[in-house]
């Protein structure tokens, strides 16, 4: 197969990585496969293999998200059997490609907890397929955008970092960031953004005892890191709240961690609580549409006594917390296995280019 997957900008983002992952993965089992972005660089730059082909549109960075420049022309060019659209930007064209590539199969994707606008929910309505990454944003799109169920399909989102055989540096991790042995580390992976919700993690935690001892590691960057960071400083919690920038690879930040927390108010499928759920850490999360299907501890969004009373227990309880990271260990690598989700990609392809029967 000839494979184009669509994505504006390679960001620090799930879905940018995502991308990367899959485009990968397509090359590796032997399909031809370019990844477009409409602008050039980001920090996931360098993710994609030499076996992908590797396309901007944007000559330089005009730091313009929907700024697509000969997107048409150029799918036209590489003369594709599947274009796979990722990301809320490329979804938005997904129609328009339809339209105007027809020797092409249109995928859409929906990955996000956020409103569509309206281009995107005018292209789910002309795409050929739909694939949403957790079973919630499915439900969403048949009742809410009246997707009929056989032109959608689930596949959840594959896992990015899998744990290493290499040898744990935990304690090395832990002591640079100031960690005695008897703290708990809760740890946060993912861009700081509005939706995230950081500012009612940092409430809740405010309420947290002294003892046992406690730290909130947050790794990621993005538009509201300052007024967090301000925030912290504020209510004198500098020693206890530590800013780790963006990680390229958060593997030695999960085997370091004792204790997964996510407030957002926005998910589809949380990448950051796969991956922790894989590396063994239990984890108390807002139920924002998808996150129950990671398998974590799960509370209505809001609840901030729920989630308090979630992380005071795993806090006080180390053996609760080996015997439920043992459990979602084992429940996350199966589940997000990256092979299974690339064959559940592929073989959906193949249905689609398959000739009616």
């Amino acid at each position: 197969m000839k494979i184009l997957v669509l994505q504006d900008y390679l960001r620090s983002g799930g879905t940018e990585r995502q991308s990367c992952l899959l485009a990968n993965a397509f090359a590796a089992r032997g399909q031809t496969t370019t990844l477009l972005s409409f602008r050039p660089g980001g920090a996931l730059d360098h993710l994609p293999s030499d076996d992908v082909v590797r396309i901007s549109l944007q000559r330089r960075d005009w730091a313009w998200d929907w700024f697509a420049p000969g997107l048409i022309r150029c799918c036209r060019a590489a003369s594709p059997e599947i274009i796979l659209c990722m990301g809320r930007m490329a979804n938005g064209y997904a129609g328009w490609l339809a339209k105007a590539v027809p020797s092409a199969t249109v995928v859409s994707t929906v990955r996000t907890g956020k409103s569509l606008p309206w281009p995107y929910r005018w292209s789910l309505r002309r795409t050929r397929h739909i694939v949403a990454n957790s079973e919630e944003t499915g439900r969403l799109l048949t009742q809410r955008h009246r997707v009929p169920p056989i032109r959608l399909s689930v596949i959840h989102n594959a896992l990015i970092f899998p744990p290493q055989s290499a040898p744990s540096n935990r304690e090395s991790v832990r002591r640079l960031q100031g960690a005695e042995p008897e703290t708990v580390v809760l740890l946060w992976v993912g861009m700081f953004r509005p939706e995230k919700n950081h500012r009612e993690c940092l409430e809740i935690i405010r309420r947290l005892p002294a003892s046992p001892p406690w730290q909130l590691w947050l790794a990621g960057e993005g538009q509201t890191r300052p007024e967090m960071e301000r925030l912290v400083a504020a209510h004198g919690l500098a020693s206890q709240v530590k800013f780790l920038g963006f990680t390229p690879d958060p593997s030695s930040l999960y085997d370091a961690a004792d204790l997964a927390v996510l407030t957002s108010k926005s998910e589809s499928l949380s990448n950051f609580l796969i991956e922790a759920h894989a590396h063994g850490l239990p984890s108390v999360a807002y139920s924002a549409a998808g996150v129950s299907e990671c398998g974590g501890m799960a509370v209505p969004v809001g609840d901030q006594g729920a989630l308090l009373a979630g992380l005071e227990k795993r806090m006080a309880d180390p053996g609760f917390r080996r015997q439920e990271g043992l459990r979602l260990r084992t429940f996350a690598r199966e589940a997000f296995s990256p092979e299974r989700q690339t064959l559940a990609y592929l073989d959906l392809f193949q249905r689609l280019l398959a000739p009616p029967s």
